[in-house]
């Protein structure tokens, strides 16, 4: 079978299995009161489970072991990667359950994503451990970036998928068959969850969910770039994650001018301003995905030598510094006439590692 048709496959079986198991874990949440409660600054009416990272989890983690088990990993790190990334679920599992301090949350991260960085490689920018440093630092970033988007109905599934999707693409132009069927199994996973998660949802990702993506985005993107170097590497990581990326630079920029907390949750990221200009929840998921699709598209063209790095990354940025200029002009918090129609909604977790979630 051919790489497209593997891929294929891999993400229709994903997503009919994503689907499948999303159900029963909201029940079971419900059951035993693992929800999100309303109260008067949250737009859901009624408690809303979490738990549905657990099934896009699984079935990316069992497609990895599927994989592995057939021989046909083409990766070393391939159970590395899957083992921080189910580290991440349980460490996002904990934190939803029982709010964990962000000292803690980060430490984790970054030993797991030291491991990855260790066994799979790293690009080279400057040289030496220094680039080791810089990757790891990385993904715990875009870990806890994916865990900031997820804060409104189907953006962090949406997004994950689409940018999956492309990596997945580039694995299988790269040769790493192993990592490509877990990239579209995850895409696939994250796309059956959507039939659950989009607007209005009836169950969230929870930081299980947003960290286990964000780590797993994070770390393919390290591992299928260890051979880049000079300005291949920030061209490409930047497009990869160019959404997650200006979402967070939005946030902690918006909260230092405003002097607020950089950790508090806020209704501040590009979602929720993309809100109050006019857009419905729906539209402004779709604006953030098309943006992600642009970026992955960039990615994987600049690593097939279409794209020139240096250009790539000039306009990456030019673009990124004109999206959060533009954005910043858009006000972060809404005043008493805009509260009423547009209610904000709930924080996934014990900080912002997390963000309040527009209904």
């Amino acid at each position: 079978m051919s790489p497209l048709l593997t891929a294929v496959a891999v993400g229709c079986v994903a997503l009919l299995l994503g689907v499948v198991l999303t159900e029963p874990l909201r029940r079971f949440a419900l059951r035993y009161g693992i929800t999100d409660r309303p109260n008067g600054h949250k737009g859901h009416a009624r408690p809303t489970p979490y738990l549905g990272g657990i099934a896009v989890a699984v079935v990316t983690l069992a497609a990895g072991a599927v994989t592995a088990v057939a021989g046909d990993s083409g990766n070393p790190c391939l159970a590395v990667l899957l083992g921080g990334a189910a580290i991440m679920t349980v460490l996002g599992l904990i934190d939803d359950l029982r709010p964990l301090g962000p000292a803690l949350r980060l430490g984790v991260e970054a030993a797991a994503a030291s491991v990855v960085v260790l066994v799979g490689g790293h690009p080279t920018v400057f040289g030496g451990a220094f680039d080791a440093a810089l990757a790891v630092v990385w993904i715990v970033f875009i870990t806890n970036a994916f865990n900031l988007l997820d804060n409104m109905d189907g953006a962090a599934s949406s997004l994950c998928a689409v940018i999956g999707g492309f990596l997945c693409w580039y694995a299988w132009l790269s040769g790493q068959t192993g990592l490509g069927v877990v990239l579209a199994a995850l895409s696939g996973a994250c796309l059956g969850f959507l039939f659950h998660n989009w607007h209005p949802a009836r169950i969230f990702l929870g930081d299980s969910g947003s960290l286990f993506i964000g780590f797993t985005l994070a770390s393919a993107a390290v591992v299928l770039h260890q051979d880049a170097a000079g300005l291949s590497v920030p061209a490409g990581l930047l497009a990869t994650t160019f959404v997650a990326t200006v979402d967070t630079a939005l946030v902690m920029l918006s909260r230092y001018r405003e002097a607020r907390p950089l950790l508090q949750g806020g209704q501040d990221h590009a979602s929720h301003r993309l809100r109050r200009i006019g857009l419905t929840v729906q539209q402004a998921v779709t604006v953030l995905g098309v943006f992600a699709g642009l970026g992955g598209l960039s990615g994987v063209l600049l690593a097939q030598g279409v794209l020139p790095p240096g250009v790539l990354l000039l306009a990456a940025v030019a673009v990124g510094v004109a999206a959060v200029a533009l954005l910043l002009r858009v006000p972060s918090l809404p005043g008493p006439a805009t509260s009423a129609a547009l209610p904000m909604g709930r924080t996934a977790g014990s900080s912002e590692l997390t963000a309040a979630r527009i209904r």
